[in-house]
C-alpha cells in the first residue's frame, strides 16, 4: 500500500506541476464556452452596410406598406442612442420598387438576378398577384418569392415574411368588413408564467411559489455534465500515452524492479483521481464565485456537489483503468490510438442522449440510460440537477453499479497491465487481452 501511495503522489505532483496542467485549467473552459462568449460580445458587431432589395409587387398594394414598415424598423432597430451618441448597429433594408421591362416572369427574374450578380442589388422579391385573394388551388401567384445568392443570410427573408403576412391579413379583414383591432384583441395570446410548487414555511403558512428560471434549470445540468466530461477527458486519457511512453523508453522495466504491476497501476489511477478532483474543485469554486458575484447564487447546485465529486472520482477510475490497459497492451502510440476509438465512443455516448434525459429526467428511459454504468456519472448528475431531483435510491443504485463496473475494470486492467507492460514489439490483439483477463 505504501508503494502505491508513493506512486500516486508522484503521478499527482508530476501532473499538477506542469505548465500543461495550468494551461488546460485556464484554456479548456474558454474552448468549451468560447463560442457562447464570442457570440455574446459580437452580437452587435455586424456588417451595417445597407441591403438594397428590389420588390416586384404584382398585387399593386403591398409595396407602400413594406416601405413604411422598413422606415419604422430604421427608427426602432437600426439606430441606437441619441444626438452625438446615435450610431448604426444593424443594416438598413432599402426597398426599391422594380418596374419590369419585360412581361415574361422568367425574364424579369433573370434581369434582377443579373443586378444581384453585379452587386447593384443584395436580393429581390417577387410578390405573386394572388397573395391577397388566393384561389382554392395554390399556385406560383400565391407566393412571395425571395431571390438571393447569400442563402445563409435570412434576416431580410424572415422580416419580409412577417411584414407581408401581417399586411395581407389586415387587407383581408378590411375587405371582409372586420376590424383588425377586434381580431387582434380576440386572438391575443394569454401569457404563461412558470412557477414552482406551493409550500409551507416553518410556521405552517403558505409560501408564494417562486418563478421558475428555465434557463438556469437547463444550463446548470449541462454545465455539470460538460465539466465532468471535460475533467475525465483531460485527466484520464493521458494515462494511455504515459504507459506507452514508459514501455517504449523501458522506464516501466526499472519501475517494476521496485513495485508490483498492480501497485504501479493503482498508484497511477489514484494519482489521476487526485488530479481530476483538483481540477473539479477549481472549476466548482470558480463557478460559485462567478455565480455569486452575478447575483445568481441560488442556482448553484450545492445539493449535488458531493454526488458530483463521488461520480467524478469513480468515472476517472473507470475510464482511467481502461486507458491504462490499452496503453499496457500496445507497443506504440499508433496502435494505442486505434484501440482508443471504441472507448472514446463510450465516453462520448452520454452526449448523444443528454437532451432527452434533461427534458424528461423522471421518465423510465432516462432512468434506464442513467443506470448504464459507463454513462451513469454524467447522466445521473444531469437528472439530479434538474428540479425536483430524483429519489435517493436511484443515485445510490447508480453508485453501486458504477462501483461494481469500476472494480471489474480495475481488476481486468490489472491483469492486462501485468502481462502487457513488459511485452515489446508487437502489440496485443483484443482476443489476447481477453485471455489475459481470464487467465492472468
Amino acid at each position: 500500500m505504501r508503494k502505491t501511495i508513493v506512486v500516486a503522489v508522484r503521478e499527482y505532483q508530476a501532473a499538477v506541476k506542469t505548465k500543461a496542467f495550468i494551461i488546460s485549467i485556464i484554456f479548456m473552459p474558454i474552448l468549451m464556452g468560447g463560442s457562447i462568449v464570442a457570440q455574446y460580445f459580437m452580437r452587435d458587431r455586424v456588417d451595417t452596410t445597407d441591403r438594397k432589395v428590389a420588390v416586384v409587387d404584382q398585387t399593386g398594394v403591398l409595396f407602400d406598406d413594406i416601405a413604411a414598415a422598413s422606415a419604422t424598423r430604421d427608427q426602432e432597430a437600426v439606430y441606437t442612442g441619441e444626438g452625438a451618441d446615435r450610431r448604426k448597429v444593424r443594416p438598413r433594408f432599402v426597398f426599391e420598387k422594380a418596374e419590369p421591362a419585360a412581361a415574361d416572369p422568367g425574364r424579369i427574374a433573370f434581369d434582377l438576378s443579373e443586378r444581384v450578380r453585379s452587386k447593384d442589388l443584395f436580393a429581390f422579391v417577387i410578390i405573386g398577384p394572388d397573395v391577397v385573394d388566393p384561389p382554392s388551388e395554390p399556385s406560383a401567384g400565391t407566393t412571395l418569392a425571395y431571390y438571393s445568392n447569400t442563402p445563409t443570410y435570412d434576416d431580410i427573408e424572415n422580416w419580409l415574411r412577417a411584414v407581408v403576412n401581417e399586411q395581407v391579413r389586415t387587407i383581408r379583414f378590411r375587405e371582409a368588413g372586420v376590424s383588425p383591432d377586434v381580431v387582434t384583441h380576440a386572438t391575443g395570446h394569454v401569457p404563461v408564467v412558470s412557477l414552482g410548487l406551493v409550500e409551507l414555511d416553518e410556521h405552517g403558512n403558505l409560501k408564494p411559489p417562486e418563478a421558475s428560471n428555465r434557463v438556469a434549470n437547463i444550463l446548470v445540468p449541462i454545465a455539470l455534465m460538460m465539466l465532468m466530461w471535460m475533467v475525465v477527458f483531460i485527466s484520464a486519457s493521458p494515462l494511455m500515452q504515459s504507459v506507452v511512453e514508459e514501455k517504449m523508453q523501458r522506464i516501466a522495466e526499472v519501475l517494476l524492479g521496485s513495485v508490483s504491476p498492480f501497485e504501479l497501476m493503482m498508484g497511477k489511477l489514484l494519482g489521476i483521481v487526485g488530479v481530476s478532483l483538483t481540477m473539479a474543485t477549481i472549476y466548482l469554486v470558480g463557478g460559485y464565485i462567478a455565480i455569486h458575484n452575478a447575483g445568481f447564487a441560488q442556482y448553484f447546485p450545492g445539493h449535488v456537489v458531493w454526488w458530483f465529486v463521488l461520480f467524478q472520482g469513480m468515472a476517472v477510475l473507470l475510464y482511467g483503468s481502461i486507458f491504462i490497459a490499452i496503453g499496457a497492451a500496445c507497443s506504440d502510440m499508433k496502435e494505442a490510438q486505434n484501440m482508443l476509438t471504441p472507448v472514446m465512443i463510450i465516453v462520448v455516448s452520454p452526449m448523444l442522449v443528454w437532451f432527452q434525459v434533461l427534458k424528461e429526467p423522471l421518465a423510465p428511459l432516462s432512468l434506464a440510460l442513467s443506470l448504464f454504468p459507463p454513462a451513469t456519472p454524467m447522466l445521473m448528475i444531469v437528472r439530479q440537477a434538474v428540479p425536483p431531483g430524483v429519489p435517493l435510491w436511484q443515485p445510490l443504485l447508480g453508485v453501486a453499479l458504477v462501483l461494481l463496473s469500476m472494480l471489474v475494470c480495475v481488476v481486468a486492467a490489472g491483469r492486462i497491465f501485468r502481462v502487457g507492460i513488459l511485452i515489446q514489439g508487437k502489440g496485443a490483439t483484443v482476443g489476447q487481452m481477453i485471455r489475459w483477463v481470464f487467465r492472468g
